[in-house]
C-alpha cells in the first residue's frame, strides 16, 4: 500500500473514532440516522484507501420518466463553468494572523 493511502486511511480511522466518541452528542444535535450514515461513510472511505479500490456510481432519479436529459453532458459543462470561475478568482493576500 502506498504511504499516502495508508496516511489517508489512518486519518479517516481517527476521524471515525473521534466521531463515535461523541456519538451521543451528535444524536442529540442531528438524529440516529445521520450517525449511522456518517459512520458508514467514514468506515467505507477508510477501507477504500486501505484496499486501494473505490467505485463511485452516479444515479439520477426523477419521479417522471423523460424529465432528466438522456445524456449527462450538462454535468461536464457545469464542472467546466465552475472551474473557470474558480480559476478567475484571486483571493486577497493575507498574512498569518490577519
Amino acid at each position: 500500500m502506498e504511504i499516502l493511502q495508508l496516511h489517508y486511511a489512518e486519518t479517516l480511522k481517527a476521524w471515525r473514532e473521534r466521531f463515535l466518541a461523541h456519538r451521543d452528542e451528535v444524536v442529540r444535535i442531528y438524529d440516529q440516522g445521520f450517525v449511522r450514515m456518517w459512520e458508514f461513510y467514514l468506515a467505507c472511505s477508510e477501507m477504500a484507501f486501505r484496499l486501494g479500490e473505490m467505485v463511485v456510481f452516479q444515479i439520477q432519479m426523477a419521479k417522471q420518466k423523460g424529465v432528466t436529459p438522456p445524456i449527462r453532458d450538462y454535468i461536464a459543462r457545469e464542472e467546466a463553468r465552475l472551474r473557470a470561475g474558480e480559476a478567475a478568482y484571486k483571493p486577497p493576500l493575507r498574512l498569518a494572523g490577519e
